[in-house]
């Protein structure tokens, strides 16, 4: 069974890394890894896959930068001669990228069974481009895997048949407890002449936070307020470091030292630093579940989240900035939320797929 694993973003790797290792080790399973390009930093990228024990891409489209439209349809392109070349028996997409769901428009189109991993999850913001992603893709799959029941249940209510939906649990939560050996050791802190517990770590990309040159110097501004109470670090993802360049934005946050902005560091280090923090600042989405599973405070500098189950069951806070200040100094006080139950949040996501896999493979 020929198994494409597509994947184009630093989470689609972390999402497609246990799958690949569980679906290697399976006689009747060829997993293939499919890199759409449309991410490429090698801190972002290669050293992303050494981390994860991921060999290089069998298939890179090479895709690069452009606007939605460039990016889905350049991916739909390529894409399409490979599956005309190299039809597989399988295609699995994962999150909600634009290559998500240009690959999936691909591989439906010409009859492809598709499966899509984290399926169901609903911002219900369709001013975020991964939401418009995430219902085209569970719209067109043959098999929706969720994380959690409140996918399952914003599916059925998009009157998706129930027999393509399985609740699988949160792959991420495979990739961290895969890699925690080598994550737990660490003192990435240390680098920065910190002590576990004594900092924050904040991760901001998303377009609402920092394409605004007004918005993101005022995100700044609060940012370096409260590193004078507590220090902060900022591994700054590419996008962002952009807009912080193109603006003079590093005006905003000053010269002190408590406020650090490194470049963005690989999986392990990365990890071992939220592992250590005492609170995350973030607009992402899988770190709201990392710090959910881990017990550990998240502000999320958005109105909304596809990932609910993080504010109902999880440690994580939806936050606006006028707001971020005070939730901090509540966290400082010890006031944080403390997690519940997330159910199939285990590490075993990934053998739960191959099982249902097995039984496909079988009829």
């Amino acid at each position: 069974m020929v198994i494409h694993l597509v994947c184009a973003a630093r989470p689609n790797f972390m999402k497609i890394a246990p799958l690949y290792h569980a679906l290697r080790k399976e006689p009747w399973a060829t997993p293939v890894i499919i890199h759409t390009g449309q991410h490429y930093d090698h801190n972002m990228y290669d050293s992303f896959f050494e981390d994860l024990g991921l060999p290089k891409p069998d298939i890179n489209l090479g895709v690069g930068s452009g606007t939605h439209a460039e990016q889905t349809g350049k991916v739909m392109i390529a894409y399409e001669k490979v599956l005309i070349d190299q039809r597989p028996d399988l295609v699995v997409v994962v999150g909600d990228v634009n290559s998500t769901m240009a690959a999936t428009i691909a591989a439906a189109k010409m009859g492809i069974k598709v499966a899509h991993l984290e399926a169901g999850l609903r911002s219900f913001d369709r001013n975020m481009p991964e939401e418009l992603n995430r219902l085209v893709t569970d719209v067109l799959v043959d098999m929706l895997w969720t994380p959690s029941r409140d996918a399952n249940e914003n599916l059925l209510n998009e009157g998706i048949a129930p027999n393509k939906i399985s609740l699988v649990g949160n792959i991420m939560i495979d990739s961290l407890e895969m890699m925690r050996e080598k994550i737990e050791p660490l003192q990435v802190y240390r680098d920065f002449e910190l002590e576990a517990g004594s900092y924050g770590v904040v991760t901001l990309h998303r377009p609402s936070n920092v394409d605004d040159p007004t918005v993101f110097q005022d995100i700044c501004c609060v940012l370096r307020e409260i590193s004078e109470s507590v220090p902060l670090v900022f591994p700054v993802h590419p996008r962002t470091r952009q807009r912080i360049d193109d603006n003079h934005l590093l005006l905003a946050t000053g010269s002190t030292k408590k406020l650090f902005l490194p470049e963005p560091l690989n999986y392990v280090r990365f990890m071992n630093l939220v592992l250590n923090c005492r609170f995350v600042i973030t607009d992402s989405g899988g770190i709201q579940e990392e710090t959910s599973y881990l017990d550990i405070p998240c502000l999320t500098l958005r109105g909304n989240t596809e990932r609910p189950i993080t504010v109902t069951h999880g440690t994580n806070q939806l936050c606006e900035l006028s707001q971020l200040k005070q939730k901090v100094g509540e966290i400082l006080r010890g006031h944080a939320p403390e997690r519940g139950n997330l159910e199939l949040w285990d590490g075993k996501t990934a053998r739960r797929i191959v099982e249902t896999l097995q039984k496909l493979n079988r009829s």
